[in-house]
C-alpha cells in the first residue's frame, strides 16, 4: 500500500481540476503534504475543503507563465514557506486545435509557455539542492499521447508535449547519478476532463474514435493513481521512462 507522511511535501500544478486537483486530493488523503497551484482561487479553495486532511493542503494562486523566468525562484520562496520539497507533479496544461494554415508565433508561444517552458523552469529550481530533500525526490510531469501519435490539428500542442518528454528524459539522466532525483512523464490519451471536453467544443470527434479505446475513456483518477505511484517510493528505481496510457487501443 502506498503512503506518505506529511513530511513529504509535493507541488502540483494544474490543482483546481481535472487530473491536477483529484492527484493533489489523492496525495493528501494518503498523507503527503500538498502545496496546490493553480490560478482560479476558488477553485482552489473548494480543494482544500473537498480533501481529507485539509491542514496539510496549501494553496497558492499564480498564473505560471506571468514570470517563466523567475519559476526557479518561485521554487526557492515556497521551499522558505513550506521547507524542502519531495517532488512534484506537474499537470497544468492548456490544448487547441489549430491548423499549421491558420498557426501563428503568439499561438505557439503560448501553448509552449505553459505546456514547456513552465514546467522546465520549475524543474529547474526542484533541483537544485537547496530546495529539495536530497534523496527519494521524483518529478512527474504530464504530457500526452499526442506526443507519440500526433493527431492532426494538433501541431503545435504535440510539440510541446513531445519536447517536454525528451527534455525530461535528458534531465533525468544528469540527476540520476549522485543526485538520486528521478523524473518521469505519464502520456495519457482521452481523459474525462474539462480540457478534453474544451477541445471536443471546438469541433475535435474523440467521441468518434471512442471505440478506439477498448476500455473507455479514461477518468481523472486513473491517472492520478500512476502519477502518485512514481511519486512513491515504490518506484525508485523508475526514472526517465514514458509511461502511456492509452485505454488499450491507441498506441
Amino acid at each position: 500500500m502506498i503512503s506518505f507522511n506529511k513530511e513529504r511535501k509535493y507541488i502540483v500544478t494544474g490543482a483546481s481540476s481535472g487530473i491536477g486537483e483529484t492527484a493533489a486530493i489523492l496525495l493528501n488523503k494518503l498523507g503527503a503534504t500538498v502545496i496546490a497551484i493553480a490560478r482560479n482561487k476558488e477553485r482552489l479553495g473548494a480543494l482544500k475543503e473537498k480533501c481529507k486532511n485539509p491542514e496539510n493542503m496549501h494553496i497558492e494562486v499564480k498564473s505560471l507563465t506571468d514570470d517563466i523566468e523567475g519559476l526557479s525562484s518561485f521554487v526557492k520562496d515556497l521551499k522558505e514557506k513550506y521547507g524542502k520539497f519531495s517532488g512534484l507533479a506537474y499537470c497544468a496544461g492548456v490544448t487547441g486545435l489549430c491548423p499549421a494554415r491558420t498557426l501563428t508565433y503568439e499561438y505557439s508561444r503560448n501553448i509552449f509557455d505553459i505546456n514547456y517552458f513552465a514546467p522546465i523552469m520549475l524543474t529547474k529550481g526542484l533541483v537544485d539542492k537547496r530546495n529539495n530533500i536530497g534523496k527519494n525526490v521524483s518529478l512527474v510531469y504530464v504530457s500526452s499521447i499526442d506526443a507519440k501519435v500526433c493527431s492532426k490539428g494538433q501541431s503545435v500542442y504535440s510539440g510541446t508535449k513531445a519536447a517536454l518528454c525528451a527534455s525530461i528524459l535528458s534531465i533525468s539522466k544528469e540527476y540520476a547519478v549522485g543526485g538520486g532525483i528521478r523524473m518521469n512523464c505519464i502520456l495519457p490519451s482521452a481523459i474525462d476532463t474539462p480540457m478534453t471536453k474544451k477541445i471536443i467544443e471546438d469541433g475535435y470527434n474523440l467521441q468518434g474514435e471512442e471505440g478506439a479505446y477498448p476500455f473507455g475513456f479514461g477518468k481523472p483518477i486513473d491517472a492520478a493513481n500512476l502519477i502518485v505511484y512514481l511519486l512513491s517510493d515504490k518506484s525508485k528505481t523508475i526514472s526517465g521512462q514514458n509511461f502511456i496510457l492509452d485505454s488499450g487501443g491507441v498506441m
